[in-house]
């Protein structure tokens, strides 16, 4: 299949989105998310200090801070001007100032997008307009939902929330991508479309969205941890998620999705001419999670396997999606001729 200009420009849209999935899993991971406590600005400076003394504390809004800090469960009193120059972190600062830095390429790709998908119009391509036209909606509402993150003191149903937003984002930037094409690309099925492949595709999709909403249950069980376990290991913190029957069944439910997709790779094998990336991206990716949960869980809750396991977790709702929408429709043959599906 050629790819189209705006596919392309769909395709470096869904790329921006994805690294600013994996930057705002750096932030949460590290604790970074009040790393600049106010917005617009971050500590009262358009470019972020690297030091306390950089910063005019006599000039910040004490009580939009006093504000952030009671929210977060803090006593507000303890908030002045010489707290918050003993607790300032240039690195929590500067890895929240690259994430919001990594959100205005999202915001210029989906302008172009949008002022591209006009054209789609033209060729009789309706549905991609209006996909292309959520896709910009949908910035706009994380956008707001992100300065509500900072605002809130970083509330977990907010948070979680915003998570959600950008996961979706991705599908239907993936939908726009795929659909913008005379000829949408299709699964080589050796003679018709499996009913039970399908099946277990959806079923799939369907155990790893359920996954995705406990495994936000848990990230806010981790932050807790992050803010009432400040100083100790973080191997420690596993006991402490071990109470919860979330968590237990977060952990458990992994090897359900492991078992459907090794079924999704068995039957993809025999029904499809070929075993494509696609098939084995998607087995890939949910062994790749199951190790990481192994780490996690017998390891610590470590950084980077954190990072990881957040990033992926939307590279693999995307590929199955794709993958989904290459199911549907017209057929490929194995001589390549298209064929109407059952």
């Amino acid at each position: 299949m050629i790819w189209t200009r705006f596919q392309k420009i769909a395709l470096i849209a869904f790329i921006t989105v994805e690294v600013l999935i994996f930057v705002g899993a750096v932030v949460r991971a590290t604790g970074s998310g009040l790393g600049c406590p106010d917005w617009p600005k971050c500590y009262g400076c358009w470019v972020p200090p690297t030091s306390a003394d950089d910063i005019d504390f006599s000039k910040l809004k004490i009580e939009k801070f006093r504000a952030k800090a009671a929210a977060h469960g803090r006593d507000p009193a303890t908030i002045t001007p010489e707290t918050l120059k003993a607790e300032f972190d240039p690195v929590a600062t500067w890895i929240e100032y690259v994430n919001r830095l990594t959100s205005m390429p999202v915001g210029i790709a989906m302008l172009c997008l949008l002022i591209a998908s006009f054209g789609q119009i033209r060729l009789h391509r309706q549905r991609v307009f209006w996909a292309s036209s959520a896709s910009f909606i949908l910035v706009l509402v994380n956008a707001w939902l992100g300065m509500r993150v900072v605002l809130s003191g970083l509330k977990p149903g907010i948070i979680t929330l915003h998570m959600a937003l950008a996961i979706l984002l991705q599908c239907v930037l993936v939908y726009t991508a795929w659909r913008a094409n005379d000829s949408p690309w299709r699964l080589p099925w050796k003679c018709q479309p499996s009913p039970a492949l399908r099946r277990i595709a959806w079923v799939l999709f369907a155990l790893i969205v359920i996954e995705g909403i406990m495994g936000s249950q848990v990230r806010e069980l981790t932050d807790h941890l992050a803010h009432t376990h400040a100083g100790h290991p973080r191997s420690e913190w596993v006991t402490e998620l071990e109470q919860s029957w979330v968590y237990l069944l977060h952990r458990s439910f992994s090897w359900l999705i492991l078992f459907a997709g090794a079924a999704f790779l068995h039957l993809s094998r025999r029904h499809l001419t070929r075993t494509g990336w696609l098939e084995w991206s998607v087995f890939g990716l949910i062994f790749s999670q199951m190790i990481l949960g192994v780490v996690l869980a017998h390891v610590g809750i470590v950084g980077i396997a954190q990072v990881l396991h957040i990033g992926l977790s939307s590279l693999l709702v995307s590929a199955l999606f794709l993958w989904l929408l290459g199911s549907s429709g017209k057929v490929v043959s194995v001589s390549g001729a298209l064929s109407p599906a059952r």
